[in-house]
């Protein structure tokens, strides 16, 4: 009797284990030694931006926050913050936050900030400030939506002109965040991590938003800052627009750039950011509202 041929079956692929990662200190010389590779795969830095052994290890023993998370022996991440002063008032200034691509579903640069803000809270710090790129929507919706951030500050070419980092080739402005450690906003978005999304058509105005061809349009400047709310809209990938046209990012980079600091200098803040809920390749919003930051800050 002849059997009927069959298709053959598929190997059956087994998932892939997940790492057992452990949040720590970074403490040895070759804890810190590992800090230069994942700055070279995450950033593509040159030689001459790696952070030097000698500084890290001073960090270190005069009491700097230096966290790592680790598959192994191997470092998958790292957050390192130092002590700052402003105004007589010590805070943390958390200067890089890394994590290695094949981890980055395990959502190690979460925990990793919430292991720098234990660290800080033991020492009785209550604040807690970084700079990114505010036209990186990841970065932005991590920082607002899901840390609890607030900004007044935006810093042009933050780095100088230029950097090596292959992330940030469209200039080195930077929002400088700061993070109230220890305030109810943060304390609820800790227990439950937000994901705002939001209708393109809410009653807040735009001072920078897309003009329909995927340009930045600048609203009346008098006008928009004549009320009490506004927004600034970025593109959903700013990477891959650098990528198509670079031109088309550096017009997005001078509209931002004139939003922030426009609304900034006219007693505006920045508390929120949301996805655009028709997906990944519209525009995000940063809300923008008047007031004190501190107020806002620090007891909502």
């Amino acid at each position: 009797m002849e059997a009927l041929s069959r298709r053959p079956r598929r190997a059956m692929t087994e998932p892939k284990p997940i790492p057992k990662i452990v949040i720590r200190g970074l403490e040895s010389i070759e804890d810190l030694r590992q800090i230069e590779p994942v700055e070279k795969e995450v950033w593509g830095l040159a030689e001459r931006d790696f952070s030097p052994m000698t500084l890290l290890i001073a960090h270190k023993e005069a009491g700097s926050i230096l966290i790592g998370a680790f598959d192994g022996d191997k470092l998958a991440g790292f957050a390192f913050g130092f002590p700052a002063l402003d105004q007589g008032r010590l805070f943390v200034h958390s200067h890089m936050l890394a994590v290695l691509p094949e981890y980055r579903d395990l959502d190690l640069g979460y925990k990793l900030k919430l292991a720098q803000r234990d660290r800080a809270l033991a020492l009785g710090i209550k604040q807690m400030t970084w700079t990114f790129d505010p036209l990186q929507s990841r970065n932005a919706h991590f920082n607002f939506a899901k840390l609890g951030v607030v900004s007044d500050r935006y810093k042009v070419d933050f780095y100088g002109h230029d950097s090596s980092s292959v992330l940030h080739q469209n200039g080195t402005d930077r929002l400088w965040v700061t993070w109230p450690l220890a305030s109810r906003r943060v304390q609820r978005r800790v227990q439950a991590p937000q994901n705002p999304t939001f209708d393109l058509s809410p009653a807040i105005p735009p001072l920078v938003s897309f003009n329909g061809d995927g340009r930045p349009a600048r609203a009346d400047l008098l006008t928009a800052l004549a009320r009490q709310r506004i927004c600034i809209e970025i593109p959903g990938d700013i990477i891959e627009v650098e990528k198509r046209d670079p031109a088309l990012a550096w017009e997005w980079r001078l509209a931002t750039r004139w939003g922030f600091t426009e609304s900034f200098k006219a007693g505006f803040f920045a508390g929120e950011y949301f996805r655009n809920i028709r997906g990944q390749q519209g525009p995000g919003m940063y809300l923008l509202q008047r007031g004190g930051i501190s107020e806002f800050a620090f007891e909502c």
